[in-house]
């Protein structure tokens, strides 16, 4: 992959093995990388508002260190920058969350069912969808077990019908679904 990735940022193309020519010239290519998670992961732990700057910089200059032990200077040599990112927050993944739950409301919506949760059944969605090396990554495995898994069982035994409303509700350390009344005219 490195000595493809070379010839795409020092030629600006790429050429397969029929000849075929990809260009690259007016490109931008962003990679990522987990080398290094585990120095920004140890190192963001002492972070505070007095050394805040100090720590960032350290930590950065590490994980370019390690890059430099993990990858061919010639490759690193072609990137123009290596931008580091800090840690999600708490709020941050609550806002993923919010997201990915209204994509999956807005599924459920075409299919004619309502889907409401809980501000602590949110919270939980994100505690259990989030890992300090990996972020957010394993969030949308947790919605489909916790969510679409367990609601899927729901309409299949009945339980849940379309033009339903359902609440999402935290119980018991798990997720529980409830039908919501709807007030009658």
């Amino acid at each position: 992959v490195f000595n493809i990735l070379l010839q795409v940022l020092d030629d600006g193309r790429l050429t397969d093995n029929k000849g075929r020519v990809a260009n690259f010239k007016n490109t931008i290519i962003i990679m990522t990388s987990n080398t290094g998670a585990d120095l920004i992961q140890r190192n963001f732990k002492e972070l505070n508002e007095y050394n805040h700057e100090e720590v960032v910089d350290r930590t950065r200059d590490e994980v370019v260190e390690r890059l430099r032990q993990h990858m061919r200077p010639e490759f690193l040599n072609r990137i123009d920058e290596i931008v580091m990112f800090q840690p999600l927050k708490r709020k941050e993944i609550r806002k993923i969350v919010d997201i990915q739950f209204k994509q999956i409301q807005q599924r459920l919506h075409e299919a004619g069912i309502s889907l409401e949760a809980t501000d602590e059944v949110l919270d939980y969605l994100g505690e259990q969808g989030f890992d300090p090396q990996f972020g957010a990554r394993p969030l949308k495995r947790v919605l489909q077990r916790v969510i679409l898994n367990e609601l899927s069982k729901e309409i299949l035994s009945g339980k849940v019908s379309k033009d339903t409303v359902v609440e999402a509700v935290l119980e018991d350390g798990g997720v529980r679904f409830e039908n919501v009344e709807l007030p009658t005219v």
